[in-house]
Formats: structure tokens, sequence, C-alpha cells
């Protein structure tokens, strides 16, 4: 196994815990509240939480083959060679730890007003210092940081469309947030908008 293939599975299994698991149950006992506001309706914004489920699981399935099945990885998902470069692995690698640091702030700097998707019937504070100053979005743009770390380690035909429809993905959800907070703090949120990127 090369370094990446140890890396890589091991990276995703300590950013699962800390940015989803840990951080969930520290806003549970925090808050009381559980974090994860998707649900099963069919309204845009739940059907955008069921598609990410789905590009979760064929991540870690990219993953799982990259590391520990070459041959299946190798076969059937189109490995794009001419990208399968060190430099570019270590490009990746630094991205994920990056992505990892850039998050864990974004959702300290959160506090109580980090979820997983919008709840509409709860009013949280705007917070638009820290790292909210760099970026509207910071924890979406750590998201697709994560995807574009995962194609630059294992670049194929897969882990490329995930990251494109991760890219589109997070634009419509980005979009909703926003709608959200501009009805709910209104011109407070608007003046925020016109000062800070969407991205970065």
């Amino acid at each position: 196994m090369t370094v990446f293939q140890i890396f890589l599975p091991a990276f995703m299994l300590v950013y699962f815990f800390q940015v989803f698991v840990i951080r969930s149950y520290v806003q549970w006992k925090k808050t009381g509240q559980n974090p994860f506001v998707f649900s099963r309706s069919e309204n845009a914004h739940d059907y955008i939480g069921f598609v990410f489920k789905i590009m979760t699981a064929l991540s870690l399935t990219v993953i799982v083959l990259f590391s520990f099945f070459q041959g299946f990885y190798t076969k059937y998902l189109g490995e794009l060679t001419y990208l399968n470069l060190v430099e570019l692995q270590w490009i990746g690698s630094g991205l994920l730890v990056f992505s990892l640091i850039w998050t864990i702030i974004a959702q300290y700097q959160m506090s109580n007003s980090w979820r997983i998707g919008i709840d509409y019937e709860e009013k949280t504070t705007l917070v638009d210092e820290g790292i909210f100053k760099l970026s509207r979005n910071p924890v979406f743009l750590g998201v697709l940081l994560i995807y574009l770390g995962i194609f630059l380690i294992a670049p194929n035909v897969l882990s490329f469309t995930l990251f494109a429809l991760c890219y589109f993905i997070l634009q419509i959800q980005s979009r909703l947030e926003e709608e959200y907070l501009e009805n709910i703090h209104g011109k407070t949120y608007l003046d925020y908008k016109k000062k800070v990127r969407r991205w970065i």
C-alpha cells in the first residue's frame, strides 16, 4: 500500500467522527437539539439531503476500492492515469487537512447556530465574525475541498463526477440557506452579503 492508500481512509474516518459525530453530540448536549434537520419530505431542501447521502456512500466506495481493492478500482472506476501524479496526491492530502481545520474552526465559531440543513422553525443567530468574514459558507467550502482532495488523490471518473456534483448541489443548498437567512435576519443579512463573498 502507498502512503496515500493508508492516509485517505484514515483521514476520512477522523473527519467523519470529528465533523459529524463528535460535533453533533456536543451540539445535542449543549442545546438538546439534533443538528441534523434533513427529513424525508419531497421538498428541494430534503431532496438535497438525500442526494448528499448517496454521494457520501459513493465517496466511501471510491476510498475503499482505491485503498483496499486496487484491481476493482482500476477496472471499474475509470481511473484517470494521466492525473495519477504524486504531486497532485500531496496537494489533495494538503487540501483534506486544510479542510478539516477550516471546518472545525467554522463549526466552533457557529456555536449553537450550526446545523446540517435548514431548520425553518428556528431563528438562529447570524454569525458574521471570524472565518465568516472571509466566506459566507465556510463549511460548504470545506466540503467542496474534501471532494476535490479525494479526486486529486484518487483521480477517476466517479470521483470527478462527485466533485462536480458536489459543486452544483452546494450552489443550490447555499442559495436555499441564504433565502432562509434573508427572511429571518432581513437587512442585517443583506448588508453582510454585500461585504462577504459566497465562497471566499
